[in-house]
């Protein structure tokens, strides 16, 4: 049976279940709302506002979780128990299919977290024009996913950049998108983009250091007006662009995009540290 589960276990509502009983990739297809959750050394990092974004994505989208933060929090602890996994990425997916009742999953799922030499030389990405219908809400849409990835992989991107019907970048496809300028940090406004996690600690932390922050509309012909871009992600932290399209940025030598990684791995470790902590 084809699945995005990986591993030995899912727990549906309730129930802990083999992979194999769960076909999630029925469940996709259905209205549905998502997080993905990295976990590192069995902590859920930045839960807190992980589940904040679930809950406003039910919101945005009429749907109603009928699960306390509580017992998703412990959904999670039991999942990573019984796989006996510590360093993945948890899916957590949830649709009122089942009688109005609704219909909540944990599973693991594939996990890519860039090597090294991707921070240090940074990574092509291209362009792909689409909107979102709803931006601030994080919904399932298989068949746009894969489209996309068949765009990247003919490109060989990383990433793919959408570019909405007035040519403004909005975001990547599975990452938020910053550019720099003259010490600056530009980023596309937070009403047009999906709120990622870890674009809000860039926007906290920016101001924390005293980085000056502009949200403001990135057309596609000013991209060589920047001195550098990088995307964020769950699973990719902070990672520089070395070049969209056939345009070179040469982010990864700019001292701003090197800071901003630096002071975003650090307060990933605190976080992790002080949950062991507990």
């Amino acid at each position: 049976m084809e699945n995005e589960s990986i591993l030995d276990y899912v727990i549906h509502n309730d129930k802990i279940c083999s992979v194999n009983e769960v076909n999630l990739i029925e469940e996709l297809k259905k209205p549905s709302i998502y997080e993905v959750i990295r976990i590192i050394d069995g902590i859920p990092l930045y839960l807190e506002e992980h589940l904040e974004r679930f809950r406003k994505s039910a919101r945005l989208t009429g749907i109603k979780i009928t699960k306390t933060d509580e017992e998703i929090v412990n959904k999670i602890y039991e999942l990573i128990k019984i796989n006996k996994e510590y360093n993945l990425n948890i899916k957590i997916l949830f649709n009122n299919s089942l009688h109005g009742k609704g219909n909540i999953y944990f599973y693991f799922v594939k996990s890519f977290y860039p090597l090294k030499t991707m921070y240090k030389k940074g990574i092509h990405t291209i362009f792909y024009r689409t909107e979102r219908e709803n931006p601030n809400a994080k919904t399932a849409n298989k068949e746009l996913r894969e489209l996309i990835a068949r765009a990247r992989e003919k490109e060989k991107a990383f990433e793919a950049l959408l570019v909405n019907s007035k040519d403004q970048i909005t975001e990547g496809s599975r990452s938020n998108i910053f550019f720099v300028k003259n010490g600056k940090l530009h980023t596309p406004p937070s009403e047009k983009v999906l709120l990622g996690v870890t674009r809000t600690k860039v926007v906290e932390l920016s101001k924390l250091n005293n980085i000056d922050l502009i949200e403001k509309d990135i057309l596609v012909d000013d991209i060589t007006k920047y001195d550098g871009a990088f995307i964020t992600g769950t699973s990719i932290n902070v990672l520089p662009i070395k070049s969209i399209d056939k345009t070179i940025l040469n982010s990864q030598n700019n001292d701003l995009v090197k800071h901003i990684m630096g002071i975003y791995e650090q307060d990933m470790k605190n976080y992790i540290n002080t949950r062991k902590e507990l």
